[in-house]
Order: C-alpha cells, then sequence, then structure tokens
C-alpha cells in the first residue's frame, strides 16, 4: 500500500470513528467535529458531512445549549444532549463559537448565526470582566440544586407569558405538563430534525422568560481568568467575526486580547497561566503558548494588524527555547523555569481541548507560511512525522483529532491569500466570510515578504500563493475564489 493510500484509509478510519453514537455521558469535542467538516470539505465525503452536520443539529437543538440565554454547558448526562451538567465552561463555549461560526459559514444554516450571536451575548453578558477578560465557568448548582437557575414548570410558563405565547413556548420548546426531567421540571429543548421558526411572539416570549429567570439566585462564578481558555475565546470571537462580519465581536476579542498581553504576557514572550485578584501566581504551561499564538494569528487575519504576528512569533520563539525536549521533536508540557520533576511529561493526545503538542506544531506550520519561516514549518513537519510512525495516533484517531487536522493540511496545502490596496478591507471581510479551510490570510500595508513588491497604486489586487508561488493577480472575490476552490 503507497503511504498516500495508508493516510487516505486513515482519514477514512477516522471519520467513522468520529461518530459519536448512543453513549452516555456525552461530551461536546469541538476538534472532532471540526475535523469532520474539514475532511468533508477537502474529500467531498457526504458521509462526513452528514455526521458533522447531523451532530450540531443535535447540539444546537438539545438541552446543553442555553435556548433561552445563550451557551453550552460542560457535557450532556443522556445520549440525547438534552439532560446537561449545567455547568457552564469558558474552554467549550470559545471552541463552539468558532465552531458554529464555521458551520454557518459552510451551510449558511441561520440557526447556526443564532447560536453563535446567543453565545456571544451569553458570555459577554456573564463570563467577562470589566477589564475585557475571560471568566472561567458558573457553577451547575444555585440554591443547592442542579439546574435551578435554567429549568421551568409548564405552571411557571402559563403563569409568566400569554395563554398564546404559553401555547407557543410549550409546542416549540417541547414543555409538557408532567415535566421532561426531575420533580415535574422541563429542561427547554427542540426537535432537532425540525426547522426552528421563530418570530415576533416567540421573542417576546423568550424576552419575559429571560427577565423572570434573571430574577433567580445565579449559580455562583468562577472569576479566576486563565490564559489557554481565554485565549480560546479571543479565537473564537474572531472567527465569529470574519464568519459574521460583525464588528463587535472582532472589537471584543481585540480588547480581550491587549488585557491578556497586559497581565499574562512579559517582554520577553513569557505567560503567565493564570490571573485572579489583581496578579498571576503560576508560570505557563505549552498549551497557553499555543493556544495564546493561535488566538494571535487568528486576529491579525482578521485585522492585518502585524503586531498580533510579531506577538505570535514571541511566544514561539520563547516555547521553542523553554520547552524544548532534546530527545524528542515534540516538546515538554513544563517549562525549563518551572521546579525540576522527577519526570517531564509530554502531552500528545487530543480531548476535550486540542493537546499542546498538536496545537503548536499546527502554530509552526501556519506561522512558518505566514512569516515565511522554514524553521517554524520544518519542526512542525518534524512533530507531525513523529506522531504518525512513533505514537498510536493511527490507531486512535478519535484521540488525535487536531493532529488529524493538521494532517489534512499537510496533504493539501493551504493557499496563501495576499491582499493588497486600498480596497482590503472589503476583500478581506467578503472573502474570509466564506468557509475556506485550504486558504490563510495575509495583506493590508505590511512588512511581510509574501507581501513584498505586490502593491499597485490605485489598485486593490489579490494574489492566491501556495508555498509563495503566486497565480496571476485577480481583482475580484469571485475570481480569487475561482481559483481557492
Amino acid at each position: 500500500m503507497s503511504q498516500g493510500q495508508y493516510r487516505n484509509n486513515y482519514m477514512k478510519k477516522s471519520r467513522d470513528a468520529f461518530a459519536l453514537g448512543a453513549r452516555a455521558p456525552k461530551f461536546p469535542m469541538p476538534d472532532v467535529f471540526q475535523f469532520l467538516q474539514n475532511y468533508a470539505f477537502y474529500k467531498a465525503d457526504k458521509k462526513a458531512l452528514a455526521l458533522w452536520e447531523t451532530t450540531l443539529d443535535h447540539l444546537a437543538a438539545g438541552g446543553i445549549y442555553d435556548q433561552i440565554g445563550g451557551g453550552f454547558a460542560r457535557y450532556s448526562t443522556d445520549a440525547d444532549w438534552l439532560v446537561p451538567h449545567f455547568e457552564k465552561m469558558a474552554y467549550d463555549n470559545g471552541q463552539l463559537i468558532s465552531l458554529f461560526a464555521n458551520a454557518y459559514a459552510q451551510t449558511g444554516k441561520e440557526r447556526y448565526a443564532t447560536v453563535v450571536r446567543q453565545t456571544v451575548a451569553f458570555v459577554n453578558r456573564e463570563l467577562s470582566s470589566p477589564q475585557g477578560g475571560f471568566y472561567s465557568s458558573l457553577d451547575a448548582d444555585s440554591e443547592g440544586e442542579e439546574g435551578k437557575f435554567y429549568v421551568w414548570t409548564s405552571r411557571e410558563i402559563d403563569t409568566l407569558l400569554t395563554p398564546a405565547e404559553a401555547k407557543l413556548v410549550t409546542a416549540y420548546y417541547g414543555v409538557k405538563s408532567s415535566g421532561n426531567w426531575e420533580d415535574g421540571k422541563n429542561i427547554l429543548h427542540l426537535d432537532p430534525k425540525a426547522t426552528p421558526t421563530a418570530n415576533a411572539a416567540l421573542a417576546t416570549a423568550q424576552q419575559k422568560l429571560m427577565q423572570a429567570r434573571d430574577k433567580r439566585i445565579r449559580p455562583a462564578l468562577d472569576d479566576k481568568l486563565l490564559t489557554t481558555w481565554n485565549s480560546l475565546m479571543i479565537h473564537g470571537y474572531a472567527v465569529a467575526a470574519t464568519k459574521l462580519q460583525d464588528k463587535d465581536m472582532l472589537a471584543r476579542a481585540i480588547k480581550a486580547a491587549d488585557y491578556l498581553v497586559e497581565v499574562a504576557m512579559e517582554a520577553d514572550g513569557r505567560l503567565w497561566r493564570n490571573y485572579k485578584a489583581g496578579k498571576p501566581s503560576i508560570n505557563a504551561f505549552l498549551d497557553d503558548y499555543a493556544f495564546t499564538a493561535q488566538a494571535f494569528i487568528s486576529l491579525y487575519e482578521a485585522t492585518f494588524d502585524e503586531k498580533w504576528l510579531q506577538r505570535a512569533a514571541k511566544l514561539c520563539d520563547y516555547a521553542l527555547l523553554h520547552f524544548d525536549n532534546p530527545q524528542s521533536t515534540l516538546f515538554f508540557y513544563t517549562s525549563d523555569l518551572d521546579p525540576p520533576l522527577i519526570s517531564r511529561r509530554m502531552e500528545v493526545q487530543d480531548n476535550v481541548i486540542a493537546c499542546s503538542n498538536s496545537m503548536f506544531a499546527e502554530v509552526l506550520w501556519k506561522m512558518g507560511a505566514l512569516l515565511d519561516r522554514n524553521d517554524y514549518a520544518e519542526t512542525s513537519t518534524k512533530m507531525l512525522s513523529t506522531m504518525l510512525h512513533g505514537t498510536d495516533m493511527l490507531e486512535q484517531p478519535f484521540f488525535h483529532a487536531n493532529w488529524g487536522q493538521l494532517l489534512l493540511q499537510h496533504l493539501n496545502q493551504p493557499y496563501e491569500v495576499a491582499i493588497v490596496g486600498d480596497n482590503w478591507p472589503e476583500i478581506s471581510g467578503t472573502l474570509q466570510a466564506q468557509y475556506l479551510p485550504n486558504a490563510w490570510f495575509l495583506g493590508g500595508v505590511g512588512g511581510l515578504a509574501l507581501l513584498k513588491d505586490k502593491a499597485v497604486a490605485g489598485e486593490t489586487y489579490i494574489y492566491v500563493c501556495r508555498k509563495k508561488v503566486c497565480k496571476f493577480p485577480v481583482r475580484t472575490v469571485v475570481e480569487a475564489l475561482d481559483l481557492i476552490r
């Protein structure tokens, strides 16, 4: 069997392994779902696309999603995404914002955009510090009872709403007089097979329920700021801003990133892992560097402000120096500045969050292209090769989903799309609103090597390149999409 056939078989095996099925409890696995979307894009695989879209439809319809206030709970205790463990975590919601934003870009399903907007509204309202950071989580319990803040009796709905509104909400959200959960309580959810038909009357009813819920005793807030979780949220907001073309989301992402730089990043590129009560206290781990660099890259693509790439490069260089393992192409999880351990471990398996090494390899691969840094790209290639030939990645694809996404990029080298000229913001915005996992974006007025000698006075050009070799420049989005696709 050829190497190409071997890798294609691995990809098909991965696709089939990622069907979550009827297991319980069920955790959202954003990297698994993103792999399926990317695999379907590259391979035109209808089975992978169906798995991915069906899962997202059920997530958006289930009780794991807060149908009134937005945001996702940590996991579902059942096999149908109906009954959540009601705790809400920043790391879940940051990843799911970007996942549903990408889903909207590919499918145009307004339901996916609604999930993004509602989840962003939830994070802005309940997980945001005044300075711009993102808090860690909300408890599942209030008044000593799990889920009490979120569930409803049929009688409460009848009391709070007009008869017509109550009838509408009861039918729309599957409310039962006897309840669909414990003690006659209802977890609001939708029929995942139906197309939601929101209207003004429903919006009014939802607002009344939200106002009533806001008077309840709230779940406790964990107000510490964690660098990785903040970075996941920044990345999520940046992706959502480009896919939904929302300037407020982008401004919020920039505010959070500026605050993260202020409280968690030193001048030499060193990071702190946490921030609480006005000070950090834990030296950062490899995942902090990798995910923060990813967030900064996302902000660069959204703004073409090169300070974000410069900051990402500083993080990469620091991590390459202080997390190096002389015995492996992979990197230690802890820094050489931490207290000596009996054994410094390496994190190689992806889980609910991608592992530090897979995200670092992904960042280095992309930074290598954007900054014309062959050393970054070569390091990434060596890391992936080690995983393919020295671990159980090929036998356990479910636990290596982000590595699988990196493998897709290596097998299908993304285009470098350079947009230069006065009209770059409009063209970039329109292009990046598309779902194009096979394209990386750069441009504006900057000093990157890939932008050299491309600007023409009075014109805006789009250069579609691969490995620094560019096709003849074009002027319109349609022409560029033809080259990319």
